[in-house]
Parts: structure tokens; C-alpha cells; sequence
């Protein structure tokens, strides 16, 4: 009996492996896993705040299903967590690194501590394009950018460091258009920002507009803070009678010195990437699981009402974005390198 049962397994088993194995090798590799987002800064912030909305929807856009986690990693304005995902983080398509897209011009100016290559990370996409705006609160006096330029009122602006719009953009502005400014730099994140601002040790940020209206809300409706600057290259739906900052230009290298440096940094502002060497298929899994997310029904009703902007790039702009950083006219590097040092 024991010798007709083993020779019926002898028989029989590798028809069934042969039966099992593709569908053992359909199993989604996500299934049964964890993927975590890395935020570059502190929580409460609007890279957290959009991180955190997206972990919530978007695992359901990824074959598997896999539960999303986010991690906070702040310091050295977001150079942290980006010198981790590139150096550190295991590239097997678990671990999706957030932080500021301003870094990728940081290293093309060379700044040090930067460990990493920005084009050969793995790009996911952009919840937003942000639209960079200068606010500031009315216990400094100034309730206008001309009052601001006329006076010479020194201004104390917080920064989260080198590498984030809250401290490049003041920069470039204070070399080409004579922004009085001083900047108050070294803050975990714009969360931490807005605590100093409240309490009265720094009077403004330079912040995404997007960012304000999610995170500053009450500063915002109360009439305490007030949008004096626009960077962008265009006037603002919502801000129409906000001025532009190229407006204040006077000359020639400084319309081009703004162009390259603070027209550009909206587009790539909140990059999702991935580990360079990241397996093509997993990156191209959570490209897509990125886009539907950003059109899916519940997730834009739970970015509405956390007030977060939702103007998507997809992975293959964010690439090309983040490549044509590294076009900056080389005529301009050497004064660029002396603004944002």
C-alpha cells in the first residue's frame, strides 16, 4: 500500500509543481508587505502632511495591496533623508524617499555633505507643483513688498537650510533684488517655522503657497500674515494682485539669475523617488500606483480636506525636470555658486 502511495507521488508531483508554479510567480511582490515613506523633515510640515495622505490610498493602487507607513527623518534641511534613500536605503522598491527638489541644484552647485546623484534616483512623481510666495506677519510693519522695498525693513525670514526654497529663494532675492531680509535658518521643518513665527522669533517665510493654505490656516484667516511676494513666473489665480518678484529686477543677470533659480524649483519642489538601482518594473509598479492614486475620488476628497493643492507630475516629468537643473547656463554658476553657498 505504502509502495503504490509513493509511486502515485512519484508519478504525480512534479505535474503538480508544474501546476503551482505560475501561480506562485504571480503573486504580487507587494503582497504581504510593508513599504515606508521617508519624509525629510519634521511632522506636521506639508511634506509630511502629503505624505501621510498619500500612504492612506495609495497601497491600493499597488497589485498586493501593501500597507504604506511614513517615517520622519529631518535634519540638515532634508539632506538627511536624501543622503539615506541614495547611500542607505535597500533598493528593492520598499522604501520611497520624500524631500526637497531644491537639493538637486545644491549638488550641482557642489554643496557639501551631498552624497548623492540626483538623476540616478528612481522618480515616482509630484503631488504638486508648488507655487513659492513670501509671507509675513503684521508685527513687522510692512504690509506690502513696495513699503518692504522703500523702507529697507529688515525682515527675519525662517529656513529649514540650504537646498529648501525657504532659504534659496530669500537668498537669490537678496542678491539680485536687494530683498532686506535676514534669514533665520536651521528649523526641522516649516512646522517648526511657523512655532517660531508664532512665538515672534523670525517674522516671515518664504513657503508654498499650497503650504500656507494647508498648514497656516489660522495665520492666514486671522490677517496675521500677509502675501507680499509671488515668485512664480505668473501671477497666481488666487493672489492675482500679489506682485512678481522678476518685476523688481533690474537688471539683465538678475531676471536671468531669478529664471534659473527660483522660476525652475516649483515644478521638482516634492519629489517622491526611489534608491538608484531600483528594479525598472518595481519603479514602473509605483509610477502608476502614484498617477491613479492622484486620481483617485477618495483621495482627492481627503486632499481637499486637509486643503492640499493637487497638480500632479508623473515620474517621467519629474526625471526630465530634475535633468534640465543640471542645463543651468554655466556662465551663471559661478555667481549662483557665490548666492547659495
Amino acid at each position: 500500500m505504502k509502495k503504490n502511495i509513493w509511486s502515485l507521488l512519484a508519478i504525480h508531483l512534479p505535474l503538480v509543481i508544474f501546476l503551482l508554479t505560475p501561480a506562485l510567480a504571480q503573486q504580487p511582490f507587494y503582497q504581504g508587505k510593508t513599504v515606508r515613506i521617508i519624509v525629510g523633515a519634521s511632522a506636521g510640515g506639508g511634506y509630511d502632511t502629503y505624505s501621510r495622505t498619500i500612504a492612506r490610498h495609495m497601497g491600493k493602487h499597488i497589485p498586493g495591496n501593501p500597507t504604506i507607513v511614513v517615517e520622519n527623518m529631518p535634519g540638515a534641511g532634508f539632506l538627511i533623508a536624501a543622503n539615506y534613500i541614495y547611500k542607505v536605503a535597500k533598493p528593492d522598491g520598499l522604501i520611497i524617499g520624500h524631500f526637497i527638489g531644491g537639493l538637486f541644484l545644491q549638488q550641482l552647485l557642489g554643496k557639501p555633505g551631498i552624497e548623492f546623484d540626483g538623476p540616478k534616483f528612481g522618480f515616482i512623481g509630484v503631488p504638486t507643483q508648488d507655487n513659492y510666495v513670501i509671507g509675513i506677519s503684521k508685527r513687522s510693519g510692512i504690509t506690502s513688498m513696495d513699503q518692504w522695498m522703500s523702507t529697507k525693513t529688515v525682515v527675519k525670514l525662517g529656513g529649514v537650510g540650504a537646498g529648501s526654497a525657504t532659504d534659496d529663494i530669500p537668498k537669490v532675492f537678496m542678491a539680485t533684488i536687494g530683498l532686506p531680509a535676514q534669514l533665520v535658518s536651521g528649523f526641522k521643518g516649516t512646522a517648526d517655522v511657523r512655532l517660531a513665527y508664532n512665538s515672534g522669533e523670525v517674522q516671515g517665510v518664504c513657503n508654498a503657497w499650497q503650504s500656507f493654505r494647508a498648514t497656516w490656516p489660522n495665520e492666514l484667516k486671522s490677517g496675521d500674515l500677509t502675501i507680499v511676494l509671488n515668485t512664480t513666473a505668473k501671477p497666481l489665480a488666487e493672489l492675482p494682485n500679489v506682485p512678481l518678484s522678476i518685476n523688481y529686477a533690474k537688471t539683465d543677470e538678475a531676471r536671468k539669475l531669478i529664471q534659473a533659480l527660483v522660476h525652475s524649483v516649483g515644478p521638482s519642489a516634492r519629489p517622491y523617488v526611489l534608491p538608484p538601482g531600483t528594479p525598472k518594473d518595481r519603479v514602473e509598479i509605483l509610477r502608476k500606483a502614484f498617477i491613479d492614486t492622484m486620481k483617485d475620488p477618495e483621495f482627492i476628497a481627503d486632499a481637499t480636506k486637509a486643503k492640499l493643492d493637487l497638480n500632479p507630475l508623473d515620474g517621467a516629468e519629474l526625471e526630465k525636470n530634475v535633468r534640465e537643473v543640471f542645463n543651468l547656463d554655466k556662465a551663471l554658476l559661478p555667481k549662483a555658486k557665490e548666492i547659495l553657498k
